[in-house]
Parts: C-alpha cells; structure tokens; sequence
C-alpha cells in the first residue's frame, strides 16, 4: 500500500519554498509490518494522488490554490494528528491511490478492509459535528437526509470503517477529539444496528449469518452503484475485480461469491418492501432490511424445528402446513432428516444457468407451478419460507397467494433459481 509519509508532508508545508522538489511524500510499504494510522471521512472537493505528489512540480499560483484547498488542508491537519500521536506513516483514500491505474485501484479496494484492520488506529473525521461532544440523539431538522444522524454513518464504506480497526478515535470539523468507538459503543450499535461486540471484536467467531450483516447495509448510500457491493466485500471476505459501469450487477456479483465461499440459506432469505417475480438474488442491501435477526441454523437444529412445525408444536406453526396428528408418518420424517444430513443439502451449484439447491418444498394447492421452499434459518424463532414459480427448467421468486396444503415436504433439487446475470466461471460446487 501506498502511504503518506508524515514528516515528509509538514516539512513541505513548514518551509514550501526550501523544500526539495524531488522528495517523496508516497512510499509503498506492507501493511502487515507498518505502524500506520487511516483516515475514514465524507468526501467533498478532494485533493488526488496526482496534485499530491505532482505539488512541487506545479507552477507557484496554481501550487497555493491547492495548499488552500479544502481536502488539501484536510490531509494536512490528518498528518499533524498522526505526528502529535506518535506516527510516521497516513493513509487516505483520496490521495494514496493512483485512480488512473485500473489495477491499482482495484487492489485498493480489494485490499481495503484489511487495511483498515492493520491499522493502529482510524481517525474518523466527520465535518458536519461543531460540537466539541458527540451527538446524543437524532436531529433531523440538522440531519435530515440521514435519518437524524450524521451523514457519515450513512456511508457504504463507513461500515468496514467501523468494524475492521481495533481502535476509531472521532473528530469534528474542528479537529477536537470527540470519542472512541470503545466509549460510544452503545450508541453506534444503536445507530447503525451492529453488535456491539462486533464493533469491539470484529466478525471474526461472532457466527453472524450473511442475511444479519447485509441487514446492516440496508440504509447505506453510495456515490456509485457498484460501490454498494464493493464496500461490502470485506466484510464477507471475498474479492472480485472492479467493473465500474455494470451497476446493480455488482451486487448480484457479490452475493455469487459469497454462495462460492459460503453455504448459508439466509442469503435467499431477503425480504423486499413491494413483491416482485424475478431472480433469487437480492437487487441491492435494501432487500434485507430487517433481517437483523435472521439467522442460520445448523442441521440437527433445522431439523428439530421443521419436525416441531409440522407436527405444531411452534417454531412456524404459522405457516400453516402443520400435518394432523392422525396422519403422522414417521417414515417421512426419517427421510427429511436423512436429506438434511445428506451432501446434497449442504451444496449450492452455481453454473452458468444459474444456482442449483436442495431444498424442502410444499406445492401450492392451486396452482402446480408454485411451490413454498423451508430454508435453513430462522427470523426471529420462525423458519423463513421463500416462494418460487417454475418456468420451464426454472425457478423464480415470486409471492403465492393461495393456501398450501397441511402436507410434508418433499426435499427437491431446485433444477435452476434465475439469477439473470451470467457467471464468469464455469460450474462450481460448494
């Protein structure tokens, strides 16, 4: 990574006319064995990585109109904290990746998360607090467009801003520490839905399902449509190339990644405010807001409660598909906890037909092309249902109107969920 080197930075501003031109202010360096410091903020009018190293380069009245510049004075003020904390080395989005570079930027992004880790400490600097504390509750008469709060909480990438370092100390406008993440803890889990022991440990052994975390992004804004995706990857711990221009297709892109390297139903498990007919897939985070509680269930634990719904003992008895006692058939039952326990279950096929899985189904009792498939996850103690609509070879999401049948259901290949965006893979198994 390419990071600022602070003392480098202040003696150019200390003395600009005495400076050597030809001296770094970017050096690359390992993440992994570098003390540095990482700034999180809201973008405004920035200063880039080509006015930050080309500054001494620059004729003398254009070279001031960018030491006057607003992101310029923020990268400066950044490094005075850095030094006064006792650190040599910065890093800032806005000018330590060279943007020009697909390839750079696309490790950047790729690399982000982890860079926000192995930092010692991220400086949030959030430019709309004039306050010299941290605000206590909601102003939407001030914060209007983010819900009460600050704007910066609103950010896709504030999340692994959160979450990734150890240490995020808070400034505002002025520069004036405010808090730590450590001390506000309450509050931002009460702002922004994260545990608060994520926001102190991490993900990592938290046994959040994907449903729980894409909950969080679910009020997030972006400045680019991809960014929604992007900003995410981190927090799954997956990667894929930048393709800035194929829109939601980025989202959908992510959630095939996390499939590859997860076997987890909740990320079937999205709930959108309107119903729609169409891919199985979520078209962005918003699909998942209220999933906050969604969580993934082991085998044994599916099980138990797909056999206390049917025979109504709670657990979705709401679902309506509770089998009368007289008619109870312990052979079928058998069979569902043997396809539970089989490889088939625990296997999402993705191809470039779509995604394949085997699920429990009860067929509409009206129509033959509709059924109800159980996922393995819950919301809330109830076992979350998803309705699909055959096409053909086809299975698409959709929304049954009419009752199903009090009947026990049938585990299924799901030959191929539409997800309508083409694999860049051949077929894959996980």
């Amino acid at each position: 990574m390419k990071l600022l080197d602070v003392e480098a930075v202040l003696d150019r501003e200390t003395d600009i006319q005495q400076t050597d031109p030809e001296r770094e202010v970017l050096k690359e360096l390992d993440d992994e064995d570098t003390r540095y410091v990482i700034l999180s903020h809201r973008w405004g009018a920035e200063i880039g990585y080509e006015e930050m190293t080309g500054l001494m380069k620059m004729e003398e009245q254009k070279r001031d109109e960018v030491r006057q510049h607003a992101g310029y004075r923020k990268i400066t003020t950044s490094c005075k904290q850095a030094e006064k904390d006792g650190y040599e080395w910065l890093w800032i989005d806005t000018c330590c990746i060279d943007k020009r570079s697909s390839t750079e930027l696309s490790e950047a992004i790729n690399s982000m998360y982890r860079w926000y880790q192995n930092a010692q400490v991220c400086y949030a600097y959030l430019n709309d607090v004039e306050e010299s504390t941290f605000p206590t509750e909601p102003d939407n008469s001030k914060f209007a467009k983010s819900n009460g709060w600050l704007e910066w909480f609103m950010r896709g990438w504030t999340l692994q801003e959160l979450i990734a370092p150890k240490e995020v100390e808070f400034f505002n406008k002025d520069w004036v520490h405010i808090s730590n993440k450590w001390h506000l803890a309450p509050k931002l889990e009460r702002i922004t839905g994260i545990w608060r022991d994520v926001l102190m440990d991490g993900l990592s052994g938290m046994g959040l399902s994907v449903a729980q975390i894409m909950s969080w992004a679910a009020d997030q804004k972006t400045t680019r449509v991809e960014d929604w995706a992007y900003s995410l990857m981190g927090l799954f711990g997956v990667n894929m190339p930048m393709l800035y221009g194929e829109g939601k297709k980025a989202f959908r892109r992510l959630q095939l990644e996390i499939i590859w390297e997860y076997n987890d139903q909740s990320i079937l498990a999205w709930n959108p405010r309107m119903p729609r007919t169409g891919s199985v897939l979520a078209e962005d985070p918003s699909d998942f807001r209220g999933c906050d509680k969604s969580r993934q269930l082991e085998p044994d634990e599916f099980i138990y409660k797909l056999t206390a719904c049917l025979e109504g003992r709670g657990f979705g008895y709401s679902l309506g598909i509770a089998v009368d006692p007289r008619s109870r058939n312990q052979h079928k039952l058998v069979a569902l906890r043997d396809a539970v326990d089989s490889q088939q279950f625990h296997t999402f096929t993705v191809s470039n037909a779509g995604i394949q899985v085997f699920l429990p189904v009860i067929p509409s009792r009206d129509s033959p092309s509709h059924c109800r498939a159980i996922l393995a996850c819950t919301h809330n103690s109830d076992l979350v249902t998803i309705d699909l609509v055959s096409s053909g070879r086809s299975f698409a999401r959709t929304s049954i109107n009419s009752l199903l049948p009090a009947t026990y259901p049938e585990f299924k290949m799901l030959p191929s969920f539409i997800i309508r965006t083409p694999t860049r893979r051949a077929a894959s198994s996980h």
